[in-house]
């Protein structure tokens, strides 16, 4: 028997999210599946966090350090939801 999962595109991801079908699960949309996230020991946080601040520190007006935040990738069909991502300034454009 061949198994065949079903692809979500990121406006369907938004309106589960929107209709709470999704609420209180740790989640992100990666190539259009919706798939569960590890929990993040305190290690993972504390390294997240330190590293954080490094970049913003290092990096200063040069680009935005966003931490654990969505990015939308319309062309993977995918809402991952970094633990850091390095991003240009777009001031209001992100959502």
């Amino acid at each position: 028997m061949t198994l065949t999962t079903a692809k979500w595109k990121i406006d369907d991801y938004h309106r589960m999210i929107a209709a709470g079908i999704l609420t209180g699960r740790q989640v992100e949309l990666l190539n259009g599946e919706v798939v569960e996230m590890a929990p993040e020991g305190e290690s993972h946080a504390y390294c997240s966090d330190e590293a954080g601040e490094y970049l913003i520190y290092l990096l200063g007006n040069k680009a935005k350090v966003r931490q654990a935040k969505p990015i939308t990738l319309p062309d993977s069909n995918s809402e991952p939801e970094p633990d850091i991502a390095i991003v240009q300034r777009l001031g209001k454009d992100y959502r």
